[in-house]
């Protein structure tokens, strides 16, 4: 275990943590030591106890807030993966829809081809085109 002094409203403080952690102690408590001086500033030097009081509830007041917001912006991503979802499955009827639609246009090219191989064989000559009949008007084109 390692000893770290920090500096809290201008005294020393010698506390204990787990080795490898010194930094990141330091950095926490001059986060601490921001807050008390900038409720100092505001209230003046109302005692140590009722400053880190002050500071600690508005350190979990923030804390409170971030919860909040972590539960709103984890709601609004679940929403988004639902409306993603959702969004995917209509894509994904469109395109079976779609390629229902070219199955059936094809089969209807085809039909059409048919007949017009069939008319130019009746007529006997390949160089003619044949004349337009019902079989364009069933073919929708």
């Amino acid at each position: 275990m390692s000893r770290v002094t920090v500096k809290l409203n201008g005294r020393d403080f010698t506390i204990g943590c787990e080795e490898g952690q010194e930094a990141y102690l330091r950095e926490l408590a001059g986060s601490l030591d921001k807050r008390v001086s900038e409720i100092s500033a505001q209230v003046g030097q109302i005692g140590d106890l009722r400053l880190l009081l002050m500071a600690s509830l508005i350190l979990v007041d923030d804390l409170k807030e971030s919860d909040r917001k972590i539960a709103e912006l984890e709601g609004q991503a679940q929403r988004l993966r639902h409306e993603n979802h959702g969004a995917a499955s209509l894509q994904a009827e469109a395109r079976s829809e779609l390629a229902g639609h070219l199955t059936r246009l094809a089969e209807r090219m085809e039909s059409f081809a048919d007949t017009l191989e069939a008319q130019g064989g009746d007529h006997g000559s390949a160089d003619r085109t044949p004349a337009p009949d019902t079989s364009l008007a069933e073919a929708g084109a």
